[in-house]
């Protein structure tokens, strides 16, 4: 009987876990017009909500966009960063706009870029899609700092932040697979050619 119960269990434990991972959405889109070889260096953006937090929870979603940004070769400065960190979750169901576009790692990987000299015809257009993000969304911007534009989100949904340390573990998990999504590593990085000074 034993045998059965933990079986079943199992067997339920484990439909489950694929029903929430199909249901959780993980997904990105990009500004064409993103420099994105160019950028080294990042600050997060402070303000209201989240971003402001100094609990646990906000912490723990700086601290795991520190350890990615790290990873790929970016440098956290104060004095005229390339890139500007925000982020935000939202709670329960949102209606959010994103686009169709041609994979951002291919994108990057031919160094593709549209700014204000590309004529027209040459222009990819965005083509928005309407998503319905459900039970949570935690948003991560990349702005450029220089136009104060957009240039990449990552979102995930289906993120629920119960309290305690669980909540840590879910949104460091959360922002894991965001940033799976930014494929970019600093020019050089990778040849140990980093130059970018950190804490400026």
């Amino acid at each position: 009987m034993k045998l059965l119960v933990t079986l079943l269990t199992g067997g339920s434990l484990l439909l489950s876990g694929c029903l929430m991972s199909r249901e959780a959405r993980v997904e990105s889109d990009y500004s064409y017009a993103g420099q994105f070889r160019h950028y080294r260096t990042y600050e997060f953006i402070s303000g209201d909500g989240i971003n402001s937090d100094s609990s646990r929870l906000g912490e723990a979603v700086r601290d795991a966009i520190r350890t990615r940004m790290k990873i790929q070769g970016y440098r956290p400065t104060r004095r005229r960063p390339d890139l500007l960190v925000n982020f935000r979750l939202f709670e329960g169901d949102m209606r959010f706009r994103g686009y169709s576009q041609d994979d951002f790692t291919k994108w990057v990987q031919n160094g593709d870029t549209e700014d204000e000299d590309t004529p027209k015809d040459a222009r990819k257009g965005y083509q928005p899609v309407r998503l319905l993000l459900s039970e949570g969304t935690l948003l991560v911007t990349l702005i450029d700092n220089r136009t104060n534009r957009a240039v990449w989100n990552g979102y995930a949904s289906g993120v629920s932040v119960p309290s305690g340390p669980q909540g840590e573990i879910v949104l460091r998990r959360s922002v894991r697979s965001i940033f799976d999504q930014y494929h970019v590593f600093t020019a050089g990085y990778l040849q140990g050619n980093n130059t970018a000074e950190e804490g400026n």
